[in-house]
Formats: C-alpha cells, sequence, structure tokens
C-alpha cells in the first residue's frame, strides 16, 4: 500500500468583480496551422488594468477553435496537428462537403478541441503555466480571418 498523499492550496482570497473589460481579436491565419495568442492576451490584461479575475476567450467560428498547450517544443504542436488529421481524415466519405474536403473534419476538430477558454488572471498577469500558451487552432487549410472574443471580468484594484 502507497502512503497518502500530502495535498495542499493557498488560502482563499476574495475580489469583488467591479470591471468587464470585453475587446474582439481579429486574427489572420496562413491556414492549418496553430496561432499564439499569448502576447495578445497579456496586452489585453494590460490595457484593461486588470489585477484579479478571469479572462474568457471565445471564437466565432465553427471550423477553428482555441486551446492551451506546450510553447516549448514546436513539435509538440506538429504532433498534435497530426494527432488531429487522424482523429478527422478529410477523406473519410463525410456528407458535408459544400466548402471542400477539409470543412466536416474542421468541424469535428473544434467540436474535440472547444471554442472557449477562461484563464485566470492573478496580480494582473495570466496564470498560466511555465510552458503553456493560448492557441488558435485554424482547422482548414486556406487562410481565413478569425475572431476571437476576449473578456476579463474582475477586479482592477
Amino acid at each position: 500500500m502507497t502512503p497518502e498523499k500530502q495535498l495542499t492550496r493557498s488560502v482563499p482570497s476574495t475580489v469583488q468583480a467591479t470591471v468587464i473589460s470585453t475587446a474582439l481579436l481579429t486574427v489572420p491565419t496562413p491556414g492549418r496551422d496553430f496561432v499564439d495568442l499569448t502576447s495578445e492576451a497579456a496586452k489585453f490584461i494590460n490595457e484593461s488594468r486588470a489585477r484579479d479575475g478571469a479572462l474568457t476567450l471565445f471564437i466565432r467560428h465553427t471550423s477553428a477553435s482555441l486551446t492551451i498547450q506546450e510553447n516549448a517544443d514546436p513539435s509538440v504542436l506538429v504532433d498534435l496537428t497530426t494527432a488531429l488529421s487522424r482523429l478527422a481524415p478529410e477523406n473519410a466519405g463525410w456528407t458535408h462537403d459544400t466548402e471542400g474536403p477539409d470543412d466536416m473534419p474542421a468541424h469535428i476538430k473544434t467540436m474535440l478541441t472547444g471554442t472557449s477558454l477562461q484563464v485566470p488572471v492573478l496580480n494582473g498577469k495570466l496564470a498560466l503555466g511555465t510552458w503553456q500558451a493560448i492557441y488558435l487552432i485554424e482547422h482548414r487549410s486556406r487562410p481565413h480571418r478569425r475572431e476571437v472574443v476576449l473578456q476579463f471580468i474582475g477586479s482592477n484594484q
């Protein structure tokens, strides 16, 4: 039998949400790729004078998505692209193919990866881990202009 692991947690902190800041980020994509949005999200937090709260990111599309993933080794993003392509290949005989063979697989990849993220903001900074970054994933093969809603809810004091 293994010994019980000791869990720890900090003392809860409470702030009164007094600020809601919203912006629309327009992102040109090069085609199938991961686009790092971390610096834009951090810039939004800085310009909003955010202190403590939560940043929500929401992509207004059904064939592109958002994720938090490793930002240190680019091969991770290559492998993730490969995995998504295996899960939803273009040549699987999809019924929905009006916009091309990459459209239905893009919808499936979005369903698997998601359209929104929430990141805690602590002391005016995104509370991401050391190797984490916020990415927009373009699932279509051609370039697009994607819209991401950024919204901070919390305190600026």
